[in-house]
């Protein structure tokens, strides 16, 4: 709130005058009132991301110095368990997994990363399992991504602002149910209180 307050001053050209001159904020101030379009004050600060900015993000990312070192830095943190180092590395699928293994076996011949036993004698089996459960998992979204009928961005958001409209009648369903359970026993109790105190 401060932050957000502080970026309403600066903003807004009168208030940073005044500010700059006498070097007071008008706390009444259209700017501070808090009657803001938070989407627009975002998109000051952060740029809508495309379906094309991820895309691009993939393509300068994947065989660049900073995917090699997120893959090491996996591969300690997570001490050679495949599972987890394919769950952390940025813009993989199981497809990628090759290429992973033999960027950390380079890593390992030139002594940059320790040899963990998990993964040089990783068995066939968790290798399979593993394979098997990503493709299970892309086939789950594909289904439930037909299902919804996402086909494009427009698709996305306006299932997310349903989503949001849903939750919002929820929380005001339960809010309204609190209010039935719970307000006539606080005014009792009030009422109870003064009784008392008159005594």
């Amino acid at each position: 709130q401060i932050l957000g307050k502080a970026y309403a001053v600066l903003s807004d050209a009168e208030q940073r005058a005044a500010y700059d001159e006498q070097g007071t904020v008008d706390e009444e101030g259209e700017a501070l009132r808090g009657e803001r379009d938070w989407q627009e004050y975002w998109r000051l600060l952060f740029k809508k991301i495309s379906v094309k900015d991820i895309e691009d993000f993939e393509k300068s990312y994947k065989d660049s110095e900073e995917e090699l070192a997120d893959i090491k830095a996996a591969y300690v943190d997570f001490e050679g368990d495949m599972d987890r180092i394919m769950e952390s590395v940025l813009c993989v699928d199981y497809t990628d997994e090759p290429r992973i293994r033999k960027i950390i076996e380079k890593a390992i011949d030139s002594g940059e990363v320790p040899s963990y036993k998990g993964f040089v004698k990783e068995s066939k089996q968790k290798m399979i399992a593993r394979k098997r459960r990503v493709e299970k998992e892309a086939r789950e979204a594909e289904k439930t991504k037909d299902e919804l009928g996402l086909g494009g961005e427009d698709d996305l958001k306006a299932l997310i602002q349903s989503r949001n409209k849903d939750r919002k009648k929820e929380m005001d369903d339960f809010l309204a149910q609190l209010e039935a359970k719970y307000g006539n026993n606080a005014k009792k109790g009030g009422k109870k209180t003064a009784a008392k105190k008159g005594k």
